[in-house]
């Protein structure tokens, strides 16, 4: 079964337009795993605007499952990474300033760096994974960067779902049967919802993992926390 793993970044951005500490991150992450999520995932921006790096440490305290950070590998981000040894570290490119990631990376353009920064969260034992787009080329190159993983940005699947879901999720198929072909485990995430996951998941039943943080913390606010990451577990599964 491809395991779910909840981002919380939406529940700190909650605490941080009122300061204080409702709602708690940490809470947060104790009820996820305690209703069935297999991981956890958060995504330390620079500017603190929702999971600071101090949230980070917090969570690393008490998390039981997959501990998952993603982000730019910037200096202090790697520091932190290195310091928490999380179960995984996913790669993405995101500038400090956008809003949320829409790109993933250019495997060939950026082999060297990308390399070097894997080697390092690898030396600490750390599982890494690049956030690529659904082209074969860069889910094929992202094998000489070291990567363990790669992690299909899901974005464009789920803006063509409901308009013909074969053509969206064709791109995804031929992406994850070449990280399949390349030895390479496979996440995806972004935009996954209640409506378009089960039809990705049964369509590559291969998957590892999927990262779901805003549609599932928006359901959850009308269906309960419980409910809803058990209705997203249900999702995955295969039948």
């Amino acid at each position: 079964m491809t395991k779910l793993s909840v981002n919380i970044n939406k529940i700190a951005t909650l605490r941080n337009a009122r300061g204080g500490d409702m709602p708690n991150v940490v809470e947060a992450a104790i009820n996820c795993e305690r209703f069935g999520a297999q991981g956890i995932t958060v995504h330390p921006r620079p500017d603190g605007r929702h999971i600071r790096y101090s949230d980070v440490r917090d969570l690393k305290k008490i998390v039981t499952t997959e501990f998952n950070i993603e982000g730019y590998p910037s200096e202090s981000f790697i520091d932190l990474v290195c310091e928490i040894c999380p179960t995984q570290v996913t790669l993405v490119p995101d500038p400090p300033e956008v809003l949320t990631s829409n790109n993933g990376w250019d495997t060939i353009r950026n082999v060297d760096f990308l390399r070097g920064v894997v080697e390092k969260f690898k030396s600490h034992g750390i599982r890494v994974s690049i956030f690529v787009n659904p082209e074969v080329e860069m889910v094929a190159h992202a094998v000489d960067c070291g990567t363990d993983r790669v992690e299909l940005y899901t974005e464009s699947y789920a803006r063509g779902y409901t308009l013909n879901r074969e053509e969206a999720i064709a791109p995804y198929v031929a992406a994850a049967e070449e990280a399949r072909r390349q030895g390479l485990g496979l996440n995806a995430g972004h935009d996954l919802n209640l409506d378009n996951l089960s039809y990705f998941s049964q369509t590559i039943p291969w998957l590892d993992e999927v990262s779901i943080g805003h549609a599932l913390i928006c359901d959850a606010l009308y269906l309960g926390m419980e409910n809803t990451v058990r209705m997203y577990l249900n999702r995955l599964k295969q039948y």
